[in-house]
């Protein structure tokens, strides 16, 4: 929904579905930070940085309504109707997510419900989880050596398996990001394998990207849950599968990680 449609009508109850970025205050946009200023409702999921909450508005109500694996502080149709009550008050209602709302974030499901409702929605996008910690990690995700596509795909269904088009993720020249990748790593470094793709396919986890503490363990489809094993990592982390993540090394320089941005990172390349 336009900007022009969300200002003509001021006084009637509306939500935002904002992206907060990947952790960064920093990647935060213009857009998104006006939102928090004026939010009168603050619903935000669990991976929001503090430093993000603390610009929102003192006075704002501020709900959390995060979802950890197996653990929802609210089921999706409980926080439609959360929303939906809210605006309906007449009250400006910011849905406060992290990456950006269209990718993987229940983004579409929820401006259905609030559209099916009746009420005045609009996107304010942020920058992805996929985009921004492949940039702290020093990986692009495009190369016109390496890789002529991009994929981005989930390991996490709601039946709780692991269900992936192996064949098509295995392609050569191609770039894959994977969501939710870190339990089932093994799972998806020996499906991509058995489905064509090279062992000796370059492969990296970034663990909390763009945040302090961030940690980059790059090897191959082969070798990487081993690098990992003692490592004990944490979500958030993303996979990112490639000979684009190849390119890390020499575009940080030593190995560790780009200067400023890749912090404690763990290089299994030069490791």
């Amino acid at each position: 929904m336009s900007r022009a449609f969300a200002d003509s009508t001021p006084a009637a109850g509306r939500v935002d579905l904002v992206g907060a970025g990947p952790g960064d205050p920093g990647l935060l946009t213009l857009d998104a930070a006006a939102a928090l200023r004026d939010a009168e409702v603050l619903l935000h999921d669990r991976l929001i940085p503090e430093a993000i909450l603390a610009m929102a508005n003192p006075g704002a109500e501020r709900c959390y309504v995060g979802k950890a694996r197996s653990n929802h502080s609210l089921r999706q149709e409980e926080l439609n109707a959360l929303m939906i009550e809210r605006a309906r008050e007449g009250r400006y209602v910011v849905r406060l997510k992290g990456g950006d709302p269209y990718v993987f974030g229940r983004g579409g499901e929820e401006a259905a419900a609030l559209a099916a409702a009746g009420i005045p929605v609009r996107v304010i996008p942020g920058i992805s989880a996929a985009g921004g910690c492949a940039a702290f990690a020093g990986i692009p995700l495009t190369h016109r050596d390496h890789a002529h596509r991009c994929q981005f795909v989930t390991a996490h269904r709601r039946n709780g398996s692991t269900e992936l088009d192996w064949e098509a993720l295995a392609a050569p020249r191609q770039t894959v990001v994977i969501y939710m990748g870190l339990n089932p790593l093994a799972e998806i470094c020996a499906g991509l394998v058995a489905a064509g793709a090279p062992a000796t396919r370059p492969a990296a986890i970034v663990e909390h990207g763009t945040r302090p503490g961030q940690r980059v363990v790059a090897g191959t489809l082969g070798d990487l849950p081993g690098r990992t094993a003692a490592l004990a990592l944490e979500s958030p982390s993303l996979l990112i599968v490639g000979d684009v993540v190849g390119e890390r090394a020499r575009l940080t320089g030593d190995g560790s990680g780009a200067p400023a941005m890749d912090l404690g990172a763990v290089d299994g390349i030069h490791g």
